[in-house]
């Protein structure tokens, strides 16, 4: 089975136990924990921005209809089922006696509100994909898309919702600070830049969580989480840094916890004609160049070495579980490391002394990545690759490489797809630029076949769920044979922990307080 079970789609049927059970323990016994983030949070207000820290938080005060589990497996959440009327139409039945932080009821109304006040933000990306929406009655909503659309659901769980009365009352600049949903939290106090504090909501329709108080800290330097992690400041940590993962785990108190993530390390080569940092017609334009600068590559050396076993070399673009996933091909395989061949594939495309170009990437953006930068710039001079790094802070690299790309020949990044399904990636990565509003907005690469472009076209306008795995499926194998980018490796999501603390990582590295016990 691939990252769900298809006829949850078509009947609403999933039922919502991995939801309830989260919540475990009743509040028999108070109990609390404090986590040590990387950053403080930019915003409370679901649809104010986007990142990591302000994303945890959003889903401890807030509920979407479509529930996420930490396997990514959709299910019931404020939408106790749905069903498709025809092609382009959604019925979605509401759970009743969902009342928000402040005793109003949840209802249809908060639904229409939200998906048009998503519309007019600066999130428009979450609703993108629905054409209107309206209130049956108060328990039932009816969600129309463009066209037949099979994967509506996984963008819901995106969505967040607002409570009408109160979020026009208090104003967009003020949710911030005033924060009003459905979740199983409560915003407590908010110290900016040294602590948030939630408290339980005792009625939450999911069941009370076992933990009453969380204390979320920001300790921006990874030596400081570890120190504070050590002498008992904090219960957990998010990111222990690669270095102290041997240290942490000497010690007997501590647990160091694990997971593959869902951020995959890319390396997009540029296809166009000219390159901004080549020299004369750019070589990546072949195909063989391209398999040559991956036959290169030894990103078991680079695990290893590098990211000290903490990283899991990427198969494909997407994870095994999602959609577009193809069984049985991994790309280390088909182009397993073999000098000899890669200097082969260059001397036969007209490359036999090989080339200089530049690439750009991060130093404070993934785990070790501006020693990532500079092992490939090793592996690739073995072929007469030759890399000049233009290594920056995160601050600047993303309007460098922003598209059109006019600096860029070579870009190391990351991607990750947490709606379990790769037609959110391809379209973004690699349908052609400027062809189609909304699609190709970060091809960086500037990859473009007309193939791969028919393809997502078929799967963004099935409503069947398997044919749109098996036209995802079929983009993959392009992109697999094509090679316009790499896929590197997935980053390994470390946290460490006292003992005594419950904590189950995320596939979408949230922290879920909901999800977690303490002794």
């Amino acid at each position: 089975m691939k990252y769900l079970n298809r006829n949850t789609w078509r009947i609403g049927a999933l039922g919502a136990t991995f939801v309830v059970a989260a919540a475990g323990a009743t509040l028999a016994q108070e109990k609390a924990v404090t986590i040590g983030l990387t950053s403080d949070p930019s915003h409370l207000y679901p649809l104010a921005g986007e990142e990591l820290s302000s994303n945890i938080m959003y889903y401890h005060l807030y509920d979407a209809l479509v529930s996420r589990s930490p396997e990514l497996e959709f299910g019931p959440g404020l939408a106790e089922s749905w069903e498709n009327l025809d092609d382009v139409t959604w019925r979605f039945k509401l759970r009743d006696g969902v009342t928000f932080h402040n005793g109003n009821a949840f209802t249809a109304a908060d639904v229409v509100y939200t998906v048009e006040k998503a519309r007019a933000s600066i999130r428009p990306d979450l609703v993108a994909n629905v054409a209107s929406v309206k209130a049956v009655d108060d328990l039932t909503v009816e969600i129309t898309t463009p066209k037949p659309y099979a994967v509506l659901p996984n963008d819901l769980a995106e969505l967040l919702i607002l409570d009408e009365e109160y979020t026009e009352q208090t104003g967009d600049e003020k949710m911030d600070l005033k924060p009003m949903g459905t979740g199983p939290y409560m915003l407590e106090e908010w110290i900016k830049e040294e602590k948030l504090v939630l408290t339980a909501f005792g009625d939450y329709w999911g069941g009370a969580p076992a933990i009453q108080t969380v204390t979320f800290r920001p300790i921006t330097n990874p030596a400081t989480r570890t120190a504070a992690l050590l002498t008992g400041e904090v219960d957990v940590i998010q990111d222990l840094a690669v270095r102290d993962v041997d240290r942490v785990k000497s010690e007997d108190r501590f647990q160091v916890i694990t997971r593959p993530s869902l951020l995959n390390v890319v390396l997009a080569m540029d296809t166009r004609e000219k390159s901004p940092t080549i020299e004369g017609k750019n070589p990546m334009t072949d195909q063989r160049v391209r398999e040559a600068i991956a036959r290169a590559i030894d990103m078991d050396a680079i695990n290893k070495i590098v990211m000290n076993g903490l990283a899991t070399p990427s198969a494909q673009f997407v994870p095994e579980a999602h959609l577009g996933f193809v069984d049985g091909m991994d790309f280390r395989e088909m182009y397993p490391v073999d000098i000899e061949k890669a200097k082969e594939l260059l001397a036969d495309a007209g490359y036999p002394d090989g080339f200089t170009m530049t690439l750009d990437a991060t130093n404070n953006r993934y785990v070790n990545d501006a020693q990532i930068a500079q092992a490939l710039a090793s592996m690739l001079a073995k072929i007469n690759v030759n890399l000049e790094l233009n290594i920056m802070p995160k601050s600047n690299f993303w309007g460098y490489i922003r598209v059109p790309t006019e600096n860029s020949s070579l870009i190391m990044s990351g991607w990750d797809v947490p709606s379990g399904d790769a037609g959110s990636m391809y379209g973004a990565l690699f349908y052609s630029r400027d062809k189609k509003e909304g699609y190709g907005q970060v091809n960086r690469g500037s990859y473009s076949n007309a193939e791969m472009d028919a393809l997502l076209d078929k799967a963004d306008s099935t409503p069947d769920i398997a044919k749109r795995d098996e036209y995802l499926q079929e983009a993959t194998k392009i992109l697999m044979a094509d090679i316009p980018m790499i896929p590197m490796h997935y980053e390994q999501d470390v946290y460490a922990a006292r003992k005594g603390v419950t904590l189950v990582p995320r596939v979408d590295k949230f922290i879920s307080a909901f999800e977690m016990d303490v002794d």
